[in-house]
C-alpha cells in the first residue's frame, strides 16, 4: 500500500470555473488492449454522442495497453481524422495503469473512463459527471445494482458481481454498490490526490480507489445504468475475481493498520455543512453525544463488572467506590480522545484531575442511592442493588456530559489563538478563505481556474470566439 506523501490537501469542492475555449471540461478515457475490431466502432459512436448532447467542450483518449494486434494504428488514424481524440500507448498491461497514467497528464477538470465495449447506455454519461462539473460530488460511478437500473447479463456474472460486492460490504465497510461497473469519473484535483494512494494497476484499480475515497469522507455519485452485457468480453473472471479478493485482503489489512494517511483527503473547514456554525445550535454537539453515549455505555459496562468483582470480597460501598474510580479513569481517557478530539500528553493530568471531580459527583450520586436502599430494607437483593446502581448512574451521566462539554473538554479554538500551537489543534477546521463569485464567459477567467469560483458556461467543441453570445 502506498504512503508516500502526496501533492496536498484537496481545495473546497467548486463548481467549476469557465475554461477558454477548446479547452476540454471531460476526458473520457478508453483503456484498450487488442481490440481492433471493437475500437473504431466505439469511438466513432462515443464520439458522436458527446458532440450532439455535450454542452461542453470535451477529449476522447484511447488508452492502448500494449496491444499485439493493430488496435494502435487504429487508434492513430482515429487520432488523425477526430480533432477531439487522442492516443496514448503504454508498453505494460494493466487498466489501472493505464488510467493512472492518462488522469495524472491529463488537463481537463473531469476524468472519465468506460470499457471499449460500451456495455452502459451513453445516456448516463451526461447525469454522471454532472455532479462532478457541479461541484456537488467528488466521483461518479454507474450502478448496475441500483433499483431502477436495467441490466441485460447471464446468471453467472449476476452472481459474481453481487457476491463482490457483498464481500466489499462485508470486509470493508463499502456503501456503494458497484465497484465493477466500467463507467466512473473523477474531478481532475481529487484524483491528484488520490491516485498516489492507490497501488494496484490491474482490475482492482477503481475498487481501491472508491474504498479509499469512501473512508476518506470523499462524495461518490450513483448514477442508475442500462446495461447489456458482452458476451465476447476478454475478461478472465477467474484471475479477476481472484486477483480482487488479493487487493481486498491488502486494502483491509491495510485500513486496520492505519498505515494509509487519509486525512490528507480531507475537505477545508467549510465545505461540510456539518462544520458550519449554525445560530443557537452548539457545534458538534450531536457528534459528541453519540461518541459520549457510546463510551458511557462501554464505561457503565466496565462499571457493572468490576463492581460485582469486588462485591465478592468487600462491601456495597467499597466496591462501588473503587469500580467507580477505575471506571473513571478509564471513562476520561475515552472522552478526551473519541468524543471531544483531544490528542496529546499536553492537559491529560489536568483533563483527569477534573474528571476526579466529576467522578466525586458521581459517587456521591450512587453512594446516596445505596444508602437510601439499605435504609429502606437491611438485605437488599443483588439485582436490586444493580437496579438502583443503574439508574443513580443514568442522572449522573448526564450531569457528567454536561461538564466534560462546559468545564473539562471545552471548545476553545475559536477564542484562543495560541491553541493553533498546541498538538490537538486541526489545521483543516481553519476558517476557509473567501472566494470571489463573480460570472465569467469562457476565456475571461484567471490563469490559474482555482483562484475564482465562476459560473461555467457552455462551450461547444467547435466554438472559435469565446465571447461571442449565445
Amino acid at each position: 500500500m502506498r504512503t508516500d506523501s502526496s501533492p496536498g490537501t484537496l481545495p473546497a469542492r467548486e463548481h467549476l470555473p469557465a475554461a477558454p475555449a477548446g479547452t476540454p471540461v471531460l476526458d473520457v478515457v478508453i483503456p484498450v488492449y487488442n481490440e481492433e475490431k471493437d475500437l473504431q466502432p466505439c469511438v466513432r459512436r462515443l464520439h458522436e454522442h458527446l458532440d450532439r448532447t455535450f454542452p461542453y467542450a470535451f477529449r476522447i483518449t484511447i488508452a492502448d495497453n500494449a496491444s499485439t494486434d493493430t488496435t494502435p494504428q487504429v487508434a492513430r488514424q482515429l487520432a488523425a481524422q477526430i480533432p477531439e481524440v487522442t492516443t496514448f500507448r503504454l508498453e505494460q498491461k494493466g487498466r489501472g495503469r493505464a488510467l493512472r497514467a492518462v488522469w495524472s497528464a491529463s488537463d481537463a477538470p473531469v476524468l472519465a473512463y468506460m470499457d471499449v465495449d460500451l456495455s452502459t447506455d451513453l445516456n448516463a454519461l451526461l447525469p454522471l459527471v454532472a455532479p462532478l462539473i457541479s461541484g456537488h460530488s467528488d466521483l461518479a460511478i454507474g450502478s448496475r445494482l441500483a433499483r431502477s437500473s436495467r441490466v441485460v447479463r447471464g446468471p453467472k456474472r449476476e452472481f459474481i458481481s453481487r457476491a463482490y460486492n457483498l464481500i466489499l460490504r462485508g470486509s470493508l465497510q463499502a456503501r456503494f454498490s458497484d465497484a465493477q461497473c466500467g463507467f466512473k469519473a473523477i474531478r481532475r484535483d481529487v484524483a491528484q490526490i488520490l491516485l498516489p494512494l492507490v497501488e494496484d494497476t490491474g482490475w482492482f484499480f477503481d475498487t481501491e480507489m472508491l474504498v479509499l475515497a469512501e473512508r476518506a469522507g470523499l462524495r461518490i455519485h450513483e448514477v442508475p445504468v442500462d446495461w447489456v452485457d458482452d458476451p465476447d468480453s476478454t475478461v478472465h473472471i477467474v484471475k479477476t475475481a481472484t486477483d480482487d479478493l488479493k487487493g481486498v485482503w491488502r486494502v483491509g489489512r491495510a485500513l486496520a493498520t492505519g498505515s494509509l494517511p487519509l486525512d490528507r483527503l480531507a475537505r477545508p473547514f467549510g465545505d461540510d455543512p456539518r462544520d458550519r456554525d449554525i445560530e443557537d445550535v452548539p457545534k458538534g454537539l450531536a457528534r459528541q453525544l453519540v461518541g459520549f453515549c457510546v463510551v458511557g455505555a462501554l464505561s457503565t459496562l466496565l462499571y457493572l463488572l468490576l463492581y460485582s468483582g469486588f462485591r465478592v470480597f468487600t462491601g456495597s460501598q467499597t466496591a462501588n467506590a473503587l469500580a467507580l474510580l477505575v471506571s473513571a479513569v478509564a471513562n476520561t481517557a475515552a472522552n478526551r480522545r473519541l468524543t471531544f478530539g483531544v490528542r496529546g500528553r499536553g492537559g491529560a493530568v489536568r483533563h483527569q484531575a477534573q474528571g476526579l471531580v466529576v467522578f466525586g459527583i458521581g459517587l456521591a450520586l450512587t453512594s446516596g442511592s445505596l444508602a437510601a436502599l439499605n435504609a429502606a430494607t437491611s438485605e437488599p437483593a443483588h439485582s436490586t442493588e444493580l437496579a438502583v446502581l443503574v439508574a443513580a448512574n443514568l442522572a449522573a451521566t448526564v450531569l457528567r456530559f454536561l461538564l466534560f462539554r462546559a468545564w473539562v473538554f471545552p471548545d476553545r479554538r475559536e477564542d484562543d489563538p495560541a491553541r493553533a500551537a498546541s498538538p490537538s489543534y486541526d489545521p483543516l477546521r481553519a476558517p476557509s478563505p473567501s472566494y470571489d463569485t463573480t460570472p465569467f464567459r469562457a476565456g475571461e477567467v484567471a490563469d490559474s481556474w482555482r483562484d475564482a469560483t465562476v459560473q461555467l458556461l457552455p462551450v461547444r467543441p467547435h466554438d472559435t470566439d469565446a465571447r461571442d453570445p449565445r
